[in-house]
């Protein structure tokens, strides 16, 4: 991957450009920044540059044969490791190599793709992802192996936050006695969920969210867009690329969570005082318990999302609001004055619990029907 393809960032890929050329590469090093800003791409990118012993800015004028095998992200010193879960294929301790295979494809498709993006390739149904103590084993076993190139070796950690605490524990052993010529990049969205002694061993290094003008040149020049919609989706994205990428397909996951939310609201508006209107809550609270815990909190957190947007909305700041719901015949404007200032505050409550709880696996219909029963009284609290 060339550092050109990389959007945005040109401060955090000349320091690393710089320091790798001047032969100052940290064994281990964290990489921190929301959804779709590119971090993966740029760890990529970083890998190519220090393995292939590039030269310039386009990570070209070096091992050319090694430059190819990043085509398709298998070069053998490159080693990734990241979220699994149990699937038909494997069903017991998975582990990051048993699934390499598709993370590659998951790559070639759009590296700044997101967690919930590569659960949905697993179809991880009811289960949660996360990075166990049989994928530190492995890479005992990778980094104990000799480089093929004869250089570098590096480990590309993807979501660090799904470590669990028995890989962590072993990680941490590797961090604090690297092997020559190994480098660690670990990759976060949240750096308070990694534990400390983790983060004290690496350097870290924090991306922002791109700007606006970023994601609308990169639709333009990747995608062919037209810059009127390219500016509307760049502004809609929040510094999202994967999410811009997203809303230029009607089939993106806002628009089923919009479709969602939509009909919980109205559900709730119709149940006060009339008993029958809770049957369709029920029904509701039925239809996302089985869509698989992932795609339940990302919904409530797209929900926290839409209630935010209303109060600001509600509140006369419309230059925050970046929603456009297409769900026919519901207006934002129309939704806002009916979230305020006595209500807002126990709503984030209320929905920050239920994801709370799924995440502990708790039974999703009881806290789905539970959550929609208080937004009922709280969606009427004036």
């Amino acid at each position: 991957m060339l550092f050109s393809e990389i959007l945005g960032h040109d401060y955090n890929k000349n320091h690393l450009l710089k320091s790798a050329s001047q032969g100052r590469i940290p064994h281990a090093q964290l990489f921190i920044g929301p959804e779709g800003c590119g971090t993966l791409p740029m760890a990529i990118a970083y890998s190519q540059y220090i393995l292939c012993q590039n030269s310039d800015n386009e990570n070209s004028n070096g091992n050319e044969a090694c430059n190819l095998k990043f085509e398709n992200y298998s070069h053998p010193d490159l080693h990734f490791i990241f979220p699994t879960v149990t699937t038909e294929d494997v069903k017991s301790k998975p582990k990051s190599i048993d699934f390499i295979i598709d993370f590659r494809q998951f790559l070639k498709e759009n590296p700044y793709g997101s967690l919930f993006d590569w659960y949905q390739l697993l179809d991880v149904k009811n289960k949660q992802g996360e990075i166990r103590v049989d994928d530190a084993q492995e890479i005992l076993k990778s980094l104990a192996l000799k480089s093929y190139e004869g250089g570098y070796k590096i480990m590309i950690i993807w979501m660090a936050e799904k470590l669990n605490i028995a890989a962590s524990n072993k990680l941490l052993k590797l961090l604090e006695e690297p092997t020559d010529k190994t480098v660690f990049i670990l990759i976060s969205e949240n750096e308070e969920d990694i534990i400390q002694t983790i983060r004290s061993r690496c350097q870290v290094v924090h991306f922002n969210a791109l700007p606006e003008k970023v994601i609308e040149e990169g639709l333009i020049i990747k995608y062919n867009i037209d810059p009127k919609t390219a500016t509307k989706i760049a502004h809609q994205a929040q510094g999202n690329f994967n999410k811009a990428l997203q809303l230029l397909s009607d089939d993106g996951e806002d628009s089923h969570f919009e479709k969602w939310f939509v009909e919980w609201v109205r559900a709730a508006f119709r149940a006060k005082g009339n008993a029958a209107a809770i049957q369709d809550l029920i029904n509701w609270s039925d239809q996302i318990a089985g869509l698989g815990r992932e795609t339940q909190k990302k919904f409530l957190d797209f929900c926290i999302n839409m209630f935010r947007q209303a109060l600001l909305l509600n509140y006369e700041t419309p230059k925050l609001v970046y929603l456009e719901p297409k769900v026919d015949k519901f207006k934002l404007e129309n939704f806002a004055p009916f979230v305020n200032g006595n209500n807002i505050q126990d709503i984030f409550k209320e929905l920050s619990d239920a994801m709370y709880h799924i995440e502990r696996n708790g039974n999703a219909k009881i806290i789905l029907t539970d959550l929609s029963i208080k937004l009922t009284r709280l969606i009427h609290k004036k």
